[in-house]
């Protein structure tokens, strides 16, 4: 009448460290960091707390800082002093992500700097590219234009000193097009995360604030994808991975576990991006004593490494280090 296999054998307290299937690492974490050309002082996010936008010139001391706490790469946003329609300031040589990543790689030459390829930050509507009137006669971000823009961008990065760039714009064709400029410009072996399967989330939000990335009209359902749809972001990941990707990403993380467990089976290397909104609910959260923020922060990160994911993008980057450290 009683049980055979006692499954709570292996659960005793000293036990259940050998057992464990999933472990985070800090070799795990990338830091998203964002740098403004228009400030001299750190300013506060004050949607995402803890977290900051930093001048241009201290990307030298925050990476030192990272460093320090274990952390081996690093995802960089820029916020430009000029915007307008065409996102000049997002491919400019003296750039302030170009110099921020430059800062980085001179100071922490082994750190792995991942740079993020989009326009929404350096376009005057805040969309993430060209806009222009479609063939429906809409007013909409364009294609084709877009990938030449992105091109620029993405070789500009790899001239400052990127390891690795980021496509986040969800742009058909946007891995080959960037593939063909960096091979063409000489940086064959600059890698492509690609954002693949970005859905247009609600979770978005306090990032607006951290890249002044709002748009001034319309949304970007026409491009990002619809929340509701499995199989087409398992088929968004493939078409990259044709395309050369080398890392695919899930954004966001958390709600969308079964859609990174698929894409995982494809083959390539998973990220996956807690985003904004999900730091930042765990953090409101945890400042009103209605949950145990660290608990609560390394659970979601070791379900998102459970799922699959190899790397994980997300604002706990830093204290999960020092979390995990402390645990060891």
């Amino acid at each position: 009448m009683f049980p055979e296999r006692r499954l709570r054998r292996l659960r005793k307290r000293n036990l259940q460290p050998l057992f464990r299937e999933t472990r985070i690492d800090a070799s795990d974490l990338v830091m998203p960091l964002f740098f403004d050309e228009t400030i001299e002082q750190p300013v506060a996010i004050t949607s995402m707390p803890g977290q900051f936008r930093y001048p241009v010139g201290d990307a030298k001391s925050v990476a030192e800082r990272l460093k320090s706490a274990g952390i081996s790469s690093v995802l960089l946003f820029g916020v430009p002093a000029e915007k307008d329609a065409a996102a000049h300031s997002a491919y400019a040589e003296n750039g302030g992500l170009q110099r921020a990543v430059a800062a980085v790689k001179r100071a922490c030459p082994e750190m792995v700097v991942i740079t993020d390829v989009c326009a929404c930050e350096y376009t005057d509507h805040g969309h993430c590219g060209i806009i222009g009137e479609t063939s429906s006669g809409e007013i909409d971000l364009l294609n084709d234009p877009s990938l030449a823009l992105m091109q620029k961008i993405a070789v500009s990065h790899a001239r400052a000193g990127a390891d690795m760039v980021a496509p986040s714009c969800m742009l058909d064709g946007q891995v080959g097009a960037i593939r063909a400029a960096l091979d063409a410009a000489g940086y064959a072996d600059v890698p492509i995360m690609s954002y693949s399967t970005k859905f247009a989330s609600a979770f978005y939000g306090p990032f607006r604030e951290a890249a002044h990335s709002g748009y001034s009209f319309g949304d970007r359902t026409t491009y990002q994808m619809d929340p509701a749809n499995g199989r087409e972001a398992l088929l968004e990941s493939e078409m990259d991975a044709d395309e050369g990707a080398d890392i695919l990403m899930v954004k966001p993380a958390a709600l969308y576990l079964d859609v990174l467990a698929k894409i995982r089976e494809i083959g390539l290397p998973v990220a996956a991006y807690q985003v904004s909104g999900e730091y930042s609910q765990i953090k409101a959260a945890a400042e009103r004593g209605w949950l145990d923020e660290r608990r609560c922060a390394l659970e979601s990160l070791t379900c998102i490494k459970r799922a699959g994911a190899d790397l994980i993008i997300t604002y706990y980057a830093e204290d999960a280090a020092r979390w995990l450290h402390e645990e060891q």
